[in-house]
């Protein structure tokens, strides 16, 4: 078996197995904590506007997810943002963009004071993205599947008024069963490809990353979004790896079946998001490439980024008004 890029986080036969994320508290308007108090004994954070700072990466696909969502919902203004630098060393996420090395909100250099603040024994890898509360320093949750439900299920208070709906009742259970097949074979697959440690690993993530996406293709020529209509979760958990699929995934992670480029409907489809407000603009391809390329020692030892692909294509005509 070959080097793995997380070794605790790989199995005896060569497999990536992503760690749990360890901080799930939630903030929400059923917390019994005091303004300004908490968590509650059930780990539950008051809902209060500005309290709170997402901490995210332009390049994590994960962090991105709630950057999107958080955009969508008009809840810039009640949720601060913090921007760690695209290049995690050993030391992990540091805010190097931002002047003099600190986050100007929490005063810290590297996310993981921010972690060891909430858990002085954590050992494990610090993951974005991050909301952490302003008055005590701590970690509220990393748990970034529950986050953005969280933002649109407990935080509608606190919504803009024209807000989308992006977690129907109605569509739960179809919706809850799609995304966990699509973070299982295509947002954690491509992921589970380009970590392997064994071709027995790769071989198996690389076969089911594609049958998904054949899979999703096929549902997409026949609706516009993955749950009809109108843009929900769902589409959001999509997107942020497709966006990331040709410029990281197909040359750095090997997924290289296909581009996406060269796969039609699902090229349409990242298009038509990519060019609908809330999403385009939150993407930066030089982040994503730098950190991907740059980060990934036992997979890019020479830490050389790419130059391309040609970017220029995701603002063409997509066809699925």
């Amino acid at each position: 078996m070959t080097r793995a890029q997380f070794s605790a986080e790989t199995s005896d036969g060569g497999a990536f197995v992503r760690q749990p994320n360890r901080f799930t508290g939630r903030v929400t308007p059923h917390s019994t904590a005091p303004p300004g108090g908490g968590p509650d004994e059930q780990d539950r954070w008051p809902l209060e506007a500005g309290r709170y700072r997402l901490i995210w990466c332009r390049a994590c696909p994960w962090a991105h997810r709630a950057r999107i969502v958080r955009g969508l919902l008009g809840l810039d203004d009640a949720i601060s943002l913090g921007t760690v630098d695209p290049i995690r060393d050993e030391q992990g996420w540091r805010f190097a963009l931002d002047p003099d090395g600190f986050d100007p909100v929490l005063g810290v250099g590297f996310l993981s004071e921010s972690y060891l603040a909430t858990d002085s024994d954590y050992t494990g890898r610090v993951t974005v993205p991050a909301l952490v509360d302003t008055l005590t320093g701590r970690v509220v949750t990393n748990d970034y599947p529950q986050l953005t439900l969280d933002f649109s299920t407990e935080w509608q208070r606190l919504h803009a008024t024209d807000a989308p709906d992006l977690y129907p009742v109605e569509l739960r259970p179809e919706m809850d069963a799609l995304m966990a097949e699509i973070h299982t074979d295509v947002n954690n697959g491509v992921y589970r490809c380009g970590f392997a440690a064994s071709q027995e690993a790769y071989d198996e993530a690389f076969r089911a990353l594609f049958a998904r996406l054949d899979a999703l293709s096929d549902r997409l020529a026949e609706r516009r979004y993955l749950m009809g209509d109108a843009i929900t979760e769902a589409d959001v958990r999509l997107f942020t790896t497709l966006v990331r699929f040709d410029a990281a995934y197909h040359g750095h992670f090997k997924c290289n079946r296909n581009k996406l480029t060269e796969m039609p409907v699902l090229w349409a489809y990242a298009r038509d998001l990519f060019q609908t407000p809330g999403f385009g603009e939150t993407v930066d391809f030089d982040h994503i490439k730098r950190h991907y390329y740059g980060t990934h020692r036992e997979i890019n030892p020479t830490g050389i980024v790419p130059l391309g692909p040609d970017e220029s294509g995701w603002t063409t005509p997509h066809g699925r008004g």
